[in-house]
């Protein structure tokens, strides 16, 4: 490694398995090349034939993050290369369900489209397709998820997780298998054109928000993604959509980080699919007017409040449903899994992702979806493949689910009402296969301590900028013990503190975000002793530039 790397720094990446300066090298020119995704120069065919005919094609997204930046990316692209007659569909999630369904397809009839485009989405539909191919639509899959035993009979599949695909990363998100495509496509048509194009590197900015929010694996090469997309819209060159949400959320085009895009943006882009309707969030990504992106962004920030109302209700039933659990049953499942018959379907995951960082197991989410059918969406805990965890309980108990899809740290699935106590059993004997009783103690990895010499604005500015962080290379987590020098309660939930160590007299500042939603979290006053388990990060809240600690843990000690 560069022996001008900060030492915290060098140390953080050895623990990451980072051996050799070269992986830490995250520009466009060390992507994997687009040659090597399977099934892209087929799909790259399909699309020539369908431009130089003029048909219509429609792009089948999805109501997440990911599903919205595939298919502004892709629809962006084409209209960028000359394809003139191209539209899209988002699912209604309470009407259609996820993906490319047969009621879709028959909805989407009446635009007589000629070829069909799913983003984040398209592996596992066998009906959806199927109605396609009943009307004479071809169907192009780009896919990321993992397929089932059967793939289903599309025109052309893209999907780095498909049985003995060569692709050398199989973490790449929805929008980064649609980023790929038209990397392809576009190299295509300029072979042939022989001329320029519009490339596609121009939207990384969307392909980094879609990464990010998708929590997938930040392998090297999600990680160049990352980068280079952050890199676009720190120079002010990202979509207007996107600095509109970036404007509404408070946050600074020029210092833009991988947090702010997964913790303040990609919110307010879900909550349009989560709670209404994921096409006013396509159409903020779509616009190049500032002034209408701005208002589409105030609508989805609005819609964001409305999220956390709902899930902050939901957050608190799933809390007495965790407490009436351990009552009658003594301790909790290795497996969660929780339903109130007022939940709504577009929030469950969040309440999920909510009770597994308290009870540091996976924990599926239920609401009331069409009839007797029950949604859900699974979350899980480092250690379990969810997506496998199912695919274990519908072979070994047919019919017990109806569908389900996903990956390794999130799923979802349906499954009929009377099948809900049996699923709830089978669940959590079968997540049991995969934890330990250690893991389900939620022990947290740190990264050790940092001496006073090291917990600096230096070491914080190094820490910052020296991501990507995220899924499967987590930002650094370090711990000590501290003397709190003052402490407030913020934002009625948030802990604010400044602390010091014993060695030294100066305070650094720090928060515990959510600290109070525990209503059994003692307090923390002047003169406790404390441990911490903290990020080191940046602050300029007030115009200074500062060190400040992101307590992810605050346990209060016995005084001496």
């Amino acid at each position: 490694m560069p022996d001008s790397l900060h030492p915290v720094l060098r140390r953080v990446y050895a623990a990451r398995g980072i051996g050799g300066a070269d992986e830490l090298e995250l520009g466009l020119r060390n992507l994997l090349p687009v040659s090597l995704l399977d099934g892209v120069e087929v799909g790259v065919d399909l699309l020539q034939g369908y431009l130089r005919r003029g048909s219509r094609i429609v792009i089948v997204g999805d109501y997440d993050a990911d599903g919205a930046t595939s298919t502004a990316l892709i629809l962006r692209q084409l209209a960028r290369l000359g394809f003139g007659n191209v539209g899209f569909r988002v699912p209604d999630r309470m009407r259609h369900g996820y993906g490319l369904t047969a009621g879709l397809v028959e909805e989407m009839a009446a635009d007589q489209p000629a070829l069909i485009i799913t983003v984040d989405n398209g592996v596992a539909a066998h009906g959806g397709i199927e109605a396609a191919r009943h009307r004479g639509i071809d169907v192009l899959v780009t896919d990321h998820h993992l397929p089932g035993p059967e793939l289903p009979r599309c025109a052309a599949m893209i999907n780095p997780n498909l049985a003995g695909a060569a692709f050398p990363s199989k973490a790449l998100a929805g929008v980064g298998v649609a980023f790929y495509l038209m990397a392809a496509l576009t190299r295509r048509l300029e072979a042939e054109r022989g001329l320029r194009l519009p490339p596609v590197a121009d939207l990384l900015d969307l392909v980094a928000l879609g990464t990010v929010a998708d929590l997938v694996c930040l392998d090297r090469n999600n990680r160049i993604l990352v980068n280079e997309g952050l890199r676009r819209i720190r120079a002010g060159r990202g979509v207007a959509g996107l600095h509109a949400l970036a404007e509404v959320a408070r946050r600074k085009f020029a210092t833009l980080s991988e947090r702010d895009l997964g913790f303040s943006i990609a919110p307010r882009l879900n909550a349009a699919g989560r709670i209404d309707d994921m096409t006013v969030g396509i159409r903020c990504l779509l616009s190049d007017d500032p002034g209408e992106a701005l208002e589409l962004a105030a609508q989805l920030d609005q819609l964001n409040l409305e999220r956390r109302d709902i899930e902050e209700k939901m957050r608190g039933e799933a809390v007495d449903i965790l407490r009436r659990i351990r009552i009658e049953e003594g301790s909790l499942p290795a497996g969660v899994t929780l339903f109130d018959e007022a939940w709504h379907a577009g929030v469950v995951g969040l309440v999920a992702s909510r009770v597994k960082e308290r009870v540091h197991r996976p924990v599926a989410a239920f609401a009331p979806a069409d009839g007797d059918e029950l949604r859900g969406s699974v979350r899980s805990v480092d250690g379990v493949h969810v997506r496998d965890v199912l695919e274990a309980i519908d072979a070994h108990n047919p019919g017990l689910i109806d569908r389900f899809g996903g990956h390794a740290m999130a799923a979802g699935l349906t499954l009929q009402r009377g099948s809900f106590r049996r699923f709830a059993d089978t669940f959590a004997e079968e997540v049991g296969r995969w934890l330990s009783p250690e893991q389900m103690r939620g022990v947290l990895a740190s990264d050790g301590e940092l001496t006073p010499e090291e917990l600096t604005l230096e070491t914080a500015v190094a820490l910052r900028d020296g991501g990507p962080w995220g899924q499967g290379f987590p930002q650094p987590l370090f711990d000590g013990e501290f003397e709190i020098v003052e402490s407030r309660v913020v934002g009625q939930r948030h802990l604010k503190f400044w602390a010091r160590m014993a060695t030294v007299s100066w305070p650094i500042e720090g928060i515990a975000f959510g600290y109070f939603n525990d209503p059994a979290a003692p307090p923390i006053e002047k003169g406790c002793r404390v441990r911490l388990a903290y990020r080191l990060d940046t602050s300029d809240f007030g115009g200074a530039l500062r060190p400040e600690m992101k307590a992810e843990m605050v346990e209060a000690l016995e005084s001496t």
